[in-house]
C-alpha cells in the first residue's frame, strides 16, 4: 500500500491518494467471491456451483468490486492515516480513482484533521470570586422535605378539599362531547396545589366533598405535548371517593433521631449544612472554573472544522438517546413530543459542542506549553480506583490496557491544565 498525502485549500483538510497494490485487489475479490458464491444462479451450475469466472462473464466483471472495494479500502485507510500521524475528525469523501481487475486499485479520501489552537492570554486571567453559602432557609428547606418524606396520611370526612391535599378522585375528559385517549383514570390521587394537572383544574376540585360529582371546564395549553388536544377547551366530570392531608411531624430531637444518626435537631442541622457547604464548594469549583476556560478561549484562535462538530454533536445526541432509553423512550418518540426534527436538534445542540470543543483544544495547547503531563503513578492509582469500581482489582488484562491507561492519563493531564489555569488566574 502507497499512499500520497497533500492539504487540500480548506483550512484542516488533507487529501489522501491511496494505492492498494493489484494483487491484494485480486485477493479481495476471490474472497468476495466464496462470500458470496452461494448466492447467484446460473444456468448449467448448481446454485452456488460456478466458477468465479463464469459468474463474472454472466453478469459482468464489475460484480465483486464494491464488495472488494469495501474489504480493503477501511484497513488501508487506517493504516494510511496511521503511517501519515493524522489526527482525523470527520468521515471520510471518498472518490474511487481506478478500479480494475489486473491493476493497482487507487481511490482518494479527503478528511478533516484535528487544529491546533493558538494560545492568547491563559495566566493571569482575571474573573470575579465564585461562592455560594449556607443559609437558614437552606437549613429549613432540606428539613421541610425531610419533613415530607417522613410524613403520614389522614383520612378527612368532616370537610371539603382545601389546597394541600390529595384528593383519590375519577376523571373523564371530554373534547368536543368526545372522549379522548389518555383522559380517563380512577382512583387517583391528585395533590391539590401540586400543579401537575392542567392549569385551573386543581383549583375547581378545591371546595368537593366526598361522593360530590362535578363537571370542570379548563382549556389545554397551547403548547401541550398533545397536538390533537393543544389549545383546547375540555370538559372533565370527576366524582371524589376519598380526601387525605399529610401530617408532618414535629421538628425537635426525637424527629433527628428518628430520621438521621443524630441524637440532637441541632446536630443534624449542622451536618445538613456540612453536606450543603460541600456541594456549594463544588458548584463554585466548578464555575470557576468554566469561567476561566471561557476567558481563555476567547482569547484564543482556532479554526474548528464542521467535521469535528458533527462528531460531536452525534454524541451528544446519542447520550441524549442512552438516557431517554432508561425512561423506556426512544429518540424519534421524544421529538414527536417536542415538536421538533433531528435537524432542530442538532442545531440547537451546536453551539454547546462547539463550546466543547474549544474548552477540550485549550486545555490541550495550555498543557503542550507547560509540559503538563500525569505521572505513571497517578495514572496506575486511578486505573486501581476505576478497577475496584468496576470488581475488576485482579484483572491484569484491565490494568494493563494501554488504551484505558492513554484515556485516563488524557484525562489526569486536563484536570492538572485546568487546576493550572485557575491557580494562576487573578480572583477577585
Amino acid at each position: 500500500m502507497n499512499c500520497k498525502v497533500e492539504k487540500t485549500k480548506n483550512a484542516n483538510e488533507v487529501k489522501l491518494e491511496i494505492t492498494v497494490e493489484a494483487e491484494k485487489f485480486e485477493e479481495a475479490i476471490k474472497k468476495v467471491y466464496f462470500k458470496s458464491a452461494k448466492y447467484f444462479n446460473i444456468p448449467g451450475f448448481r446454485k452456488g456451483k460456478a466458477p468465479m469466472q463464469i459468474v463474472e462473464k454472466y453478469y459482468g466483471k464489475e460484480i465483486f468490486y464494491e464488495d472488494a472495494f469495501n474489504e480493503v479500502a477501511e484497513d488501508a485507510l487506517k493504516e494510511a492515516v496511521k503511517e501519515n500521524k493524522l489526527e482525523v475528525v470527520s468521515r471520510p469523501d471518498i472518490d474511487i480513482t481506478q478500479i480494475e481487475k489486473g491493476k493497482d486499485l487507487i481511490f482518494t479520501a479527503i478528511m478533516q484533521t484535528k487544529p491546533e489552537a493558538k494560545l492568547g492570554k491563559y495566566k493571569g486571567i482575571e474573573i470575579k470570586k465564585i461562592e455560594y453559602n449556607v443559609t437558614d432557609e437552606d437549613i429549613e428547606h432540606e428539613l421541610g422535605h425531610m419533613q415530607e418524606h417522613n410524613s403520614r396520611l389522614i383520612s378527612i370526612e368532616d370537610r371539603p378539599i382545601e389546597s394541600g391535599d390529595i384528593a383519590t378522585i375519577d376523571f373523564e375528559g371530554f373534547v368536543d362531547g368526545k372522549a379522548f385517549e389518555g383522559g380517563k383514570a380512577e382512583g387517583h390521587e391528585l395533590e391539590i396545589g401540586s400543579n401537575t394537572f392542567i392549569p385551573g383544574f386543581e383549583d375547581q376540585v378545591i371546595g368537593m366533598k366526598i361522593d360530590e360529582e362535578k363537571d370542570i371546564q379548563v382549556k389545554f395549553p397551547d403548547e401541550y405535548f398533545s397536538k390533537d388536544l393543544a389549545g383546547k377547551d375540555a370538559t372533565f366530570k370527576v366524582k371524589v371517593h376519598e380526601i387525605k392531608k399529610k401530617e408532618l411531624p414535629k421538628l425537635d430531637d426525637e424527629f433527628a433521631k428518628d430520621v438521621s444518626e443524630f441524637d440532637t435537631l441541632k446536630e443534624l442541622k449542622e451536618s445538613i449544612k456540612e453536606k450543603q457547604q460541600k456541594q456549594n464548594d463544588e458548584k463554585a469549583k466548578y464555575e470557576t472554573q468554566e469561567a476561566v476556560i471561557k476567558a481563555v478561549c476567547e482569547d484564543m484562535k482556532v479554526e474548528i472544522p464542521s467535521g469535528m462538530v458533527e462528531t460531536e454533536v452525534d454524541n451528544m445526541l446519542k447520550d441524549i438517546e442512552q438516557r431517554l432509553s432508561y425512561q423506556g423512550l426512544k429518540l424519534d418518540q421524544y421529538l414527536q413530543m417536542m415538536g421538533k426534527t433531528e435537524e432542530d436538534m442538532r442545531k440547537e445542540y451546536e453551539p454547546q459542542a462547539i463550546e466543547g470543543i474549544k474548552s477540550r483544544l485549550a486545555l490541550e495547547a495550555v498543557i503542550k506549553a507547560e509540559k503538563i503531563e500525569a505521572t505513571d503513578k497517578e495514572v496506575d492509582e486511578k486505573l486501581k480506583e476505576m478497577a475496584k469500581n468496576y470488581g475488576k482489582e485482579n484483572d491484569e488484562e484491565f490494568l494493563k490496557n494501554e488504551n484505558a491507561r492513554n484515556y485516563i492519563k488524557e484525562g489526569l493531564s486536563s484536570e492538572k491544565a485546568m487546576d493550572f489555569l485557575v491557580e494562576n488566574a487573578k480572583i477577585k
